[in-house]
């Protein structure tokens, strides 16, 4: 899923694009797509784009009239910039937004088609599509302590809600939490003092270098290879790889479709954190350390 280096990029390059462009109308090829009745799509035709804008791991596109365009990609949407009037690809094409400098092409390589796009019209209803949680670049370490101990989750947990934190997801949540050395399972109202001030510090620092490297990677080029499988990540899907920082190889956590990636040896002591599934069906003989896992490996 695009989280928030990728929409801080996808939103530059459309700044650009967009700048003194009107929005003409679209072309909606799945009917999954469009989430919103009021106002209808055409009614935001022939409107000046007046700003692109993150809200979370959205993407709004102002228009004038107090018109908005909201896209959100989930797991496998992807944009796409190309000359006015290109038709949708095959069978990944969802929708054609067309500008009068260019169409942006909605894509989704999944038959789940959970990407969205709202039509709306006011402050008041774009204010009920934001989920609402903090802009952890522009907060300080009181709001930042504040929303993370606000409920009693797990660090992942605590990353992942939007309610909370606004624009983190299940990759930078994984790179975050490995950064700071932290258990992806400790409890929030547990969190020492000097523990938050270096989740703070790691979230800030882990957010603003991806977001300049993706800038540098895309360069005057629209950002079309966005993924969460990237080079250069410490944990995220890189299961069984070598972590950087201590060569043990990193470990998972699966639960149904959400899977969380840690190094044993820099985040929980060595020990390995109990995967619901695997655990359940090992029982007695689910390792609990590196130790016990490299041994159980080499008596195979």
């Amino acid at each position: 899923m695009p989280e928030l280096p990728d929409i801080v990029v996808y939103v530059e390059h459309l700044e650009r694009r967009l700048a003194g462009a009107t929005f003409t109308g679209a072309r909606i090829r799945s009917s999954n797509l469009l989430r919103s009745v009021v106002p209808p799509l055409d009614a935001a035709a022939d409107h000046p784009v007046i700003g692109v804008r993150r809200m979370g791991k959205r993407i709004v596109i102002a228009l004038e009239g107090g018109f908005a365009l909201v896209l959100h990609l989930m797991i496998a949407g992807r944009l796409r910039w190309k000359e006015a009037g290109t038709k949708p690809p095959g069978k990944i094409g969802l929708a054609a937004l067309d500008f009068t400098t260019g169409t942006l092409l909605v894509t989704e390589a999944s038959t789940r088609q959970r990407a969205s796009l709202h039509v709306l019209q006011g402050a008041e209803a774009l204010r009920a599509l934001d989920p609402g949680g903090i802009e952890v670049l522009e907060a300080d370490l009181a709001a930042f302590d504040a929303a993370l101990r606000r409920e009693d989750h797990t660090l992942k947990r605590a990353f992942t809600d939007p309610r909370l934190f606004s624009g983190i997801g299940n990759a930078f949540s994984d790179e975050i939490l490995h950064r700071a050395r932290l258990s992806p399972l400790q409890r929030t109202p547990r969190l020492a003092d000097a523990e938050a001030v270096r989740l703070f510090d790691a979230v800030r620092a882990t957010l603003t270098g991806w977001t300049e490297r993706l800038r540098r990677e895309s360069a005057d080029a629209f950002p079309e290879k966005v993924t969460t499988f990237r080079e250069g990540m410490a944990v995220h899907s890189r299961w069984r790889r070598p972590c950087p920082e201590c060569g043990s190889p990193v470990q998972r956590i699966v639960y149904a479709e959400n899977e969380t990636n840690y190094c044993a040896r820099c985040q929980t002591g060595g020990r390995l954190l109990a995967d619901r599934a695997l655990s359940r069906l090992l029982k007695a003989d689910w390792p609990r350390t590196l130790e016990e896992l490299e041994e159980g490996r080499a008596g195979r």
